[in-house]
């Protein structure tokens, strides 16, 4: 399905192999190659386990031979997943690689909803889940995603197989007595690299067209490699990485970085602050690649977090949103962390604050590109028209690792990227030319998106459902300020005439009955006679936006609830 994918021109492909960027090996290719490499160094820690390379690979080697042998996937195939972190999340995720499987990373809190949209869209047949993560009902989802013949074969792992298809155990156990010779990841013809993709990541919301990027193997082995080297990743470098696996972040901050460099992954379950103190207590990391900055400020209020000896921390990457400063400067001196600041995307583009950078630009912005190819403009929103450095605007990136074009849609492409491929992040940002060099902040939003800590909610997805309530006339998603996850959901809902109002709770039910992701649920409903509008006639959120913060530092300032 190559002729949906949007490649790269033959000039930016000859000039990034050129230079050494890219490889000409498949993105699988270049993870065994590493693997061989630091073969019997430690590659995983998750629930007390560790994996050496071979260990790892092997595994994934054999779930590959299974997945084949059994006619679960075919070469080329998209595969859905929906874990957990658990060790069975990278071997499978390698193990479709080898398999020549293109693996399309969702989240464990994602529902029957989005799972089944992205399935119709990418063409995935089979999903690949978690038994026993959040009490079964990752199975439950599958169950029901299978009765209703959205997938037609579900791999379970850590549990009994569901329906027809083995389950990963099976699988496994198939793939050790299969013979061990090529899988088709070799077979993989390089020339075909710069338009072939190796995984499918979740961009944005699921409305009627997701917004699904799709990373190529050579741009994607790069991101990988460009990000550890920024972070000076090596072998005796330990990363712990508390946030989902499966999701563009956790592969490519943590999962992949650490094989090109061969470091040491330590996979947190979750996380909660006793989680990641016992963990960081346990295995001293020297690097956590993505902290959210309520996670940050969960840790300066842990008791436990004040007495604990993090000394060992030599790189804590601040990323999802900006951090304040104070949260900073708190980190410093209470806790002796040394804040970096990232700002990353599915699409591709990471930036990251130098280690010896000042506090000036550690604190302020989110750094510079990872990789000397990287290309950023700041454009004048709606125009290609670049502003003056110092000036808002919108960031847009190109590059040798960000994309050239979301998969199967011609239509967001139309107005997400230049006419020279340039991707329109929807970020305000704007450009500080400094004597330590040229670094970016982060200044605000022109798309519709509500950062919920890590997790963005696309308003127009949540707005989409919500007016199928009978009851309801209208709706509007906008954010609301909270000081630990930066940004919370609230609904303003104009009812039918005699309707009695939605709440909370009875709005969660309406969306959650469509199979939307509890994330994503409003934490806040305000029921109005109508929405206020902008002089072209679109609803001004901005002044939805001021009503609610006006109302949550009211009830502050009385004592009430936030």
């Amino acid at each position: 399905m190559t002729s949906s994918v949007t490649p790269y021109d033959q000039a930016s492909v000859a000039a990034y192999r050129e230079a050494g960027l890219w490889t000409g090996q498949s993105l699988p290719a270049g993870l065994v190659a590493a693997a061989e490499r630091h073969a019997a160094r430690t590659a995983l820690i998750a629930e007390g386990r560790a994996w050496t390379f071979t260990e790892l690979f092997e595994e994934a080697r054999r779930l590959a031979a299974g997945l084949i042998g059994a006619e679960v996937v075919r070469p080329g195939e998209p595969v859905m997943f929906q874990l957990g972190n658990v060790a069975e999340t990278a071997v499978a995720y390698l193990g479709c690689l080898l398999a020549a499987a293109q693996p399309v990373c969702t989240l464990p809190m994602h529902g029957t909803r989005e799972i089944g949209l992205l399935a119709r869209h990418v063409g995935a047949r089979t999903l690949i889940t978690q038994d026993d993560f959040g009490s079964g009902r990752l199975r439950a989802q599958a169950g029901e995603l299978l009765a209703d013949g959205v997938i037609t074969s579900v791999v379970i792992c850590r549990g009994e197989p569901l329906g027809t298809t083995p389950g990963y155990a099976q699988l496994i156990e198939a793939g050790a007595t299969a013979p061990a010779g090529k899988l088709p990841y070799l077979d993989i013809d390089p020339r075909l690299t710069p338009a072939l993709p190796a995984v499918f990541q979740l961009s944005g919301g699921t409305t009627g067209l997701p917004k699904v990027a799709p990373r190529l193997h050579e741009e994607y082995a790069y991101n990988a490699r460009a990000w550890a080297a920024a972070l000076e990743m090596d072998t005796g470098t330990r990363v712990l990485y508390p946030l989902p696996l499966m999701h563009n972040a956790g592969i490519s901050l943590g999962l992949q970085p650490a094989i090109f460099a061969g470091s040491t992954l330590v996979l947190a379950p979750s996380a909660d602050i006793g989680t990641l103190l016992d963990l960081m207590q346990e295995h001293r990391p020297q690097l956590l690649p993505l902290v959210p900055p309520a996670l940050a400020v969960r840790l300066l209020e842990s008791p436990r977090a004040q007495a604990a000896d993090l000394s060992g921390v030599r790189d804590f990457v601040v990323g999802g949103q900006r951090l304040a400063v104070e949260v900073a400067e708190r980190l410093r001196d209470e806790l002796g962390i040394r804040v970096r600041q990232m700002f990353g995307m599915a699409e591709g583009m990471f930036l990251v604050t130098p280690a010896e950078a000042s506090e000036a630009v550690r604190h302020h912005t989110v750094g510079a590109p990872v990789s000397p190819a990287d290309e950023v403009r700041i454009l004048e929103p709606g125009t290609e028209d670049e502003v003056a450095d110092g000036t808002v605007g919108e960031f847009a990136a190109r590059g040798p690792y960000t994309i050239r074009g979301y998969y199967r849609a011609e239509a967001h492409n139309r107005s997400s990227f230049t006419s020279d491929g340039f991707y329109r992040t929807g970020d305000l940002s704007r450009r500080h030319v400094t004597d330590e060099g040229v670094f970016y902040s982060i200044d605000g939003r022109i798309k519709d998106v509500i950062n919920r800590g890590v997790e963005k909610i696309f308003a127009e997805e949540v707005e989409e459902i919500i007016v199928r309530h009978p009851d309801v006339v209208t709706a509007a998603l906008v954010a609301m300020p909270d000081r630990v996850l930066g940004e919370r959901a609230c609904a303003y809902l104009v009812m039918e005439d005699g309707a009695g109002p939605l709440t909370v709770a009875t709005l969660g039910q309406h969306l959650l009955g469509h199979g939307l992701a509890k994330y994503k649920l409003p934490e806040r409903v305000e029921v109005v006679a109508a929405l206020p509008l902008t002089n072209v006639g679109k609803v001004a959120k901005n002044k939805l936006r001021e009503d609610v913060t006006a109302k949550l530092a009211e009830a502050a300032g009385a004592g009430g609830p936030q």
